[in-house]
Parts: C-alpha cells; structure tokens; sequence
C-alpha cells in the first residue's frame, strides 16, 4: 500500500522503496544511498523541517548496515505532525552515506554516534570522528561480527 509521501516522491520522479507502515502508521521508506542526498533535501522542501531521531543498526552478521531517520512536518497548531522514517541501507564492506547535517543540524552528534559505533561514514559530515569511544579504539562495537577485546587499557582520568 503506498502512502501520501510515496506518491509524492513518485510523482516528482524520486527514487524510494515503500516499507509499508509502523504500528502506528508512520509509513516507512527505503532510499538508496546515493539517492538520499536530493530526497532529503526534497523532504526538507515538502515540510519535513525537524529529524526527530537518528540512529543505525546492523541488519544480520556479515549483511548490510542501516541508518535509519525519524522524520516529522512541524506546523503551527498541529495536533497530529506528520511523520515519515526513511531507512538507508549500505553494505557492511563500503558503508558511506551523504550526512543530512546540514538540512538537520540535529542530525550532528546523532550520525557520529552511528559512525563510532558502526563505521558508517557520514560523507560531508565537517567533523566526523568518534564521540563515545577514545580515538584509539580499533573496531565498531555494535556490529554484530565485532569481537570484544580480552583486554580493556585502563585510563587515568586525572
């Protein structure tokens, strides 16, 4: 079943995949990853102005990765915003993806997280480098094929 984003994207000729809809009705597209870049500035122009969360998750072991955006159209007296999730799959060897920091600025620490802890490069992100890890950590902790040291450095903190 295609949804009133779908058809929209459809109608202007832009690339996507419906997902169908969440249990509560959201409905939920797919975007290629070298598409994602003019869709988001697309959905940005249709009225979707505030990303409502980021975040990113292994699929399977040794299968694709995905990063996954919460949308919302905020508008003055709005009792029901709409809202959209737009998930974006990469393969696990070659993870890149355009960053949307500078259509959402919230989508700043959300997409570092994503790399730090999944090594999806977020392409054009000004600042792109780990936020929850030390600099010096090999490896992306949530990925299901990551293996954990045997061994963690203790660091001073003084």
């Amino acid at each position: 079943m295609q949804g009133r984003l779908s058809a929209w994207l459809a109608k202007h000729k832009l690339a996507h995949r419906t997902l169908g809809f969440d249990y509560q009705g959201t409905e939920t597209l797919q975007i290629k990853s070298e598409d994602w870049a003019s869709i988001a500035v697309a959905l940005y122009v249709y009225g979707f102005n505030y990303l409502r969360s980021q975040c990113a998750y292994d699929v399977a072991p040794g299968g694709s990765l995905a990063s996954v955006y919460h949308l919302t159209k905020i508008k003055d007296n709005a009792d029901q915003p709409e809202e959209v999730c737009i998930k974006v799959f990469v393969p696990r060897e070659d993870p890149r993806i355009p960053s949307v920091l500078r259509i959402w600025k919230g989508a700043n620490f959300q997409e570092r997280e994503s790399y730090d802890m999944l090594g999806i490069l977020y392409e054009s992100h000004p600042c792109l480098k780990r936020i929850l890890m030390p600099e010096s950590w090999i490896g992306w902790p949530l990925r299901k094929d990551y293996i954990a040291p045997d061994f963690y450095e203790i660091q001073d903190s003084h």
